[in-house]
């Protein structure tokens, strides 16, 4: 029989290996936490000054103009930090976008979609900027994201491959169709 004394002195023994299996347990199960942030950055390359593609690209409501993809794209102020843009998809489905930051003078602007849009993913921020010299531009297109389903075992199209992929479709056919835009081709 176990005495006081003895399983006083165990204790810190189970403590221990209890801890440790624990532990075990926590890393062997890829269930153990939710989601990950994932990354999209997307570049390319336009035989065009840099003013000139930012002059296609810079209004916040100017997205249906080039964006190959978008129906209507009004923002309710402009290019002010705050402002709300309503997206409307050519193929149906819409989106709502909020302007975070803008920098004219450093070409780039920054914004964020609500949850629950076109698009599976989840805490969605972007920046879209340019840069280059003389009649060379690169045009960059980051974002950072969520999976559509928060949760363990999403279904096949609200998965991390499945945001990726959407986000990374987006960005490329955009950029695409900026180029072709801008050197007029």
């Amino acid at each position: 029989m176990l005495t006081l004394h003895r399983a006083r002195r165990a204790l810190p023994f189970f403590a221990v290996a209890l801890g440790g299996l624990l532990i075990a347990l926590a890393a062997n199960d890829s269930r153990a936490h939710g989601p990950t942030r994932q990354k999209a950055i997307e570049k390319i390359s336009i035989n065009a000054p840099p003013a000139a593609v930012w002059a296609r690209i810079k209004n916040f409501d100017a997205l249906k103009d080039w964006h190959p993809a978008i129906a209507e794209s009004p923002a309710d102020k402009g290019n002010a930090v705050g402002s709300v843009r309503q997206l409307k998809l050519k193929g149906g489905g819409a989106l709502t976008e909020t302007l975070e930051a803008f920098d004219d003078a450093k070409m780039k602007y920054s914004y964020r979609a609500k949850d629950g849009g076109a698009l599976p993913v989840t805490n969605y921020t972007s920046t879209i900027s340019v840069s280059g010299e003389g009649n060379q531009s690169v045009v960059e297109w980051r974002g950072a994201f969520y999976r559509g389903h928060p949760n363990n075992d999403p279904p096949a199209d609200q998965n991390d491959d499945a945001a990726v992929a959407a986000i990374t479709g987006v960005y490329t056919s955009g950029l695409a169709n900026l180029k072709k835009l801008a050197e007029g081709r």
